[in-house]
């Protein structure tokens, strides 16, 4: 007879114990093969637990981390696993605001696109002020605008910059100006032509005359061109046509400085 024959032979009070004995063995193995070590994250802090739960509210209910309705938790893993990262996103307060409605709701969305998918809002007819990716906060205000809306935001700027673009800084101060062209410009003195002085509109030549072509530039147009200051469309000539512009100076000195060049010409208004 041999050992484990003897054992049983002793009778029922021997077989109960070694039945006892392996349900113990295996309890004790199954239970140190599950222990888990699990990092929770929540309300800016970071728990270490180790569990041998496998269902995550449970393991948050031992680390004593409580979950509200709208909260939600996330995992890093599928199920819970030895290293699992737990992490409880708490719901904040949001104000949605489209037109002059606004709308509150309370989320656990961590960027503004999820928020409003979670709410029902159609990201192709909408859009957030703000990126999509935008991370949420408490008390934020989201505000949405249509495609059409963006569309006549972004012609008003254009317009905006287009008239901030139409001011020229002179020495006489910051001037609005309707048009802008290159012309070749050349100098002249007051004595030349006639010699008498008298402009084709009648006013005494001087600095700030300009002779033009009044088929380009009506004359009695105020003009500003930079390097020679302010003048107006006030002369003609026989020469001057087309893009070309001919400027009054003082002295012989002056108008031969000046010779012959590529100027812009600022129309003020």
């Amino acid at each position: 007879m041999n050992v484990l024959q003897k054992w049983f032979s002793h009778g029922r009070d021997a077989r109960v114990l070694l039945c006892v004995g392996i349900l113990i063995a295996a309890v004790l193995t199954a239970g140190f093969a599950s222990v888990k070590h699990i990092t929770i994250i929540a309300d800016g802090k970071t728990r270490h637990l180790t569990t041998t739960y496998v269902r995550p509210d449970r393991v948050l209910q031992e680390a004593g981390v409580h979950v509200n309705e709208k909260d939600e938790v996330t995992m890093t893993t599928k199920h819970v696993e030895d290293g699992t990262e737990i992490r409880v996103h708490r719901a904040v307060l949001v104000t949605i605001e489209q037109g002059d409605k606004a709308r509150i709701v309370r989320t656990a969305k961590q960027n503004v696109g999820d928020v409003l998918r979670q709410h029902g809002y159609d990201l192709t007819k909408v859009m957030p002020v703000v990126g999509e990716e935008t991370p949420i906060t408490q008390d934020m205000n989201i505000r949405l605008v249509t495609p059409e809306e963006i569309e006549a935001q972004r012609k008003a700027e254009l317009a905006r910059m287009e008239e901030q673009r139409r001011y020229i800084d002179t020495s006489r101060g910051r001037m609005r100006y309707k048009s802008m062209m290159v012309m070749e410009a050349s100098a002249y003195l007051p004595t030349d032509g006639g010699g008498a002085g008298i402009t084709a509109t009648g006013v005494r030549a001087g600095h700030g005359i300009a002779a033009v072509d009044p088929d380009v530039i009506p004359l009695g147009t105020r003009l500003y061109i930079p390097g020679y200051g302010v003048a107006v469309a006030a002369d003609t000539g026989g020469m001057i046509e087309g893009d070309m512009i001919d400027l009054c100076m003082e002295d012989y000195g002056s108008a031969i400085e000046f010779g012959r060049r590529d100027v812009k010409v600022y129309v003020l208004d």
